[in-house]
């Protein structure tokens, strides 16, 4: 996630914004309600949660739930996004903009929303599947938790001089912190090479902010990986990002539209840096919202299953969980509408969709469903993402 301002709209080859075929009343209703409840009283405190059983025992409208991470405050459980994680059934939370209230206030705020969707008596809880908490903790501009029992982080391009070894304990630490603080994934590390000083000074999302962990691919790739093992160490998912790479582009995502890579192709030695995570176990693998024109000219790469299906999943032999960049405010997204995006990337193989705004998870959540109910291959879809997700929280005590 680029952690920073997030503003605008998009330009060409979009298809222009429409409302949403299904309003979230839709997805809110009484009867949905009801149903999301008998399915998952079916699956009694004492049976085996295994992630297949659990999903069996899950209703359409759960399983898009799963497949939503939306933005709340760090210093506080919105008052909005807790009822979405029982009226909309979301899945995931991240913890966003800055706090200084430190692990103990921290942990609080995590337990407030986890507890919201586990705790059975709750009407309309996705029972005994807790949420995943990510938040950007990568070091120097981007660091969203501080205060007390938080370490402060330099960034990752002072990192990248640092012995692998040292990125990997250091991580281990920072990672701790984390998972004291009831998080359980970090949106981190940042994978993409800036080719040199110069180039970061006109890489606005990556270089301007010293996110890099160096100027060459090998330096990328060896301490990308070992911050990446040491958040592993410490209990958390890490989450590579931004795939296929910021660090060629010459504006942000975030606050331009139109944003385009035209050097990197799908044999670049700039996708080194996160085949070797996915070789030595990454769990997650966040989208880029640039578009790549030597890959896929026509569209966003979250967009786009030549980038995601065909690069990453078959060429790098990814089959963990892929997330997006966040879909909900970022400017070069903004030319369709929410629903549509949240489609498109599910689509495109995304199993995870990130909205730092909570605004728009009810017309993500309608449309999602909505093209679950139209198409069975969809469906599908939905189910096999679900599935991932599932699992990756199995892996980490969540179900």
């Amino acid at each position: 996630m680029v952690a920073l301002a997030l503003v605008g709209s998009l330009a060409a080859t979009a298809t222009p914004a429409t409302a949403d075929a299904v309003t979230a009343d839709a997805v809110t209703s009484s009867a949905a309600s009801a149903a999301a409840t008998a399915a998952t009283t079916a699956l009694r405190a004492d049976d085996a949660r295994t992630p297949r059983r659990v999903l069996r025992h899950m209703t359409l409208r759960q399983q898009v739930g799963q497949l939503l991470m939306v933005g709340t405050p760090a210093d506080q459980a919105s008052s909005q996004v807790l009822t979405q994680l029982t009226d909309l059934h979301v899945g995931n939370v991240m913890l966003t903009g800055r706090s200084d209230a430190g692990v103990a206030a921290t942990a609080a705020v995590s337990e407030r929303l986890t507890r919201r969707v586990t705790r059975p008596r709750h009407p309309g809880a996705t029972r005994w599947v807790a949420p995943l908490v990510a938040t950007d903790q990568e070091g120097g501009a981007v660091q969203v938790l501080s205060g007390d029992g938080f370490r402060g982080i330099p960034s990752a391009l002072e990192q990248g001089t640092w012995r692998p070894v040292v990125v990997r304990r250091h991580a281990h630490r920072w990672g701790s912190s984390l998972v004291d603080a009831g998080v359980s994934m970090n949106l981190a590390p940042v994978l993409g090479t800036v080719p040199g000083p110069q180039a970061a000074a006109q890489n606005p999302p990556i270089g301007a902010y010293d996110r890099e962990y160096g100027y060459t691919v090998q330096r990328v790739r060896r301490k990308g990986w070992a911050a990446l093992a040491g958040f592993r160490d410490a209990g958390l998912v890490a989450a590579a990002k931004h795939f296929p790479g910021l660090g060629r582009v010459s504006a942000n995502t975030d606050t331009d539209s139109g944003v385009t890579d035209t050097e990197t192709g799908p044999r670049s030695s700039y996708l080194d840096p996160f085949a070797a995570a996915i070789s030595h176990g990454a769990e997650t693998v966040m989208m880029s919202s640039a578009t790549y024109s030597r890959i896929d000219g026509s569209r966003p790469a979250v967009f786009s299953s030549a980038v995601t299906q065909d690069l990453l999943r078959t060429r790098l032999g990814f089959t963990g969980v892929v997330m997006t960049d966040d879909l909900g405010q970022a400017a070069q997204v903004q030319a369709w509408s929410p629903g549509r995006r949240a489609v498109l990337a599910v689509a495109a193989g995304a199993d995870l969709v990130v909205t730092v705004t909570p605004d728009v998870a009810p017309a993500m959540v309608a449309a999602l469903v909505r093209r679950g109910q139209d198409s069975p291959s969809f469906r599908r879809k939905i189910r096999a993402s679900a599935l991932r997700v599932l699992e990756m929280k199995d892996a980490h005590g969540l179900l």
